[in-house]
């Protein structure tokens, strides 16, 4: 079984910037991709981006594509968002999960093994 734990929330401002990690222990040959995901209080959890974990190919939800880049190191089994430009719509507590890359909708699906999560608050 994965683990997964999520770092590197805060608060800033908008138009600031955070790096949100994610690192896996356990059985990390269980999974072949991750994938970020975010919940604003009241609303629904939201896809933000997903990475295939050999290969590197990436998948980004459009409300946060240009601005966000997901990134790994396999070394590390660790994940990355960095999230540039922030807007306060981007508020949110940020998952991340192991799942299973899917080439016919070029996503990370099955999501499983969610984290805890980290807060981002962004501030106009």
């Amino acid at each position: 079984q994965v683990r997964l734990v999520e770092s590197g929330g805060g608060s800033v401002q908008a138009g600031g910037s955070l790096r949100l990690s994610c690192e896996a222990s356990g059985n990390t040959a269980g999974f072949n991709c991750v994938g970020w995901s975010r919940q604003a209080p009241g609303k629904e959890r939201e896809r933000v981006a997903s990475i295939y974990r050999h290969g590197g190919t990436r998948d980004y939800a459009d409300s946060v594509r240009g601005r966000f880049t997901i990134s790994q190191d396999n070394a590390k089994n660790t994940v990355y968002l960095q999230m540039n430009s922030l807007e306060p719509e981007d508020t949110a507590r940020y998952y991340c999960a192991a799942g299973t890359w899917s080439w016919t909708s070029m996503k990370c699906q099955g999501l499983r093994s969610w984290g805890q999560g980290t807060q981002v608050t962004v501030s106009s």
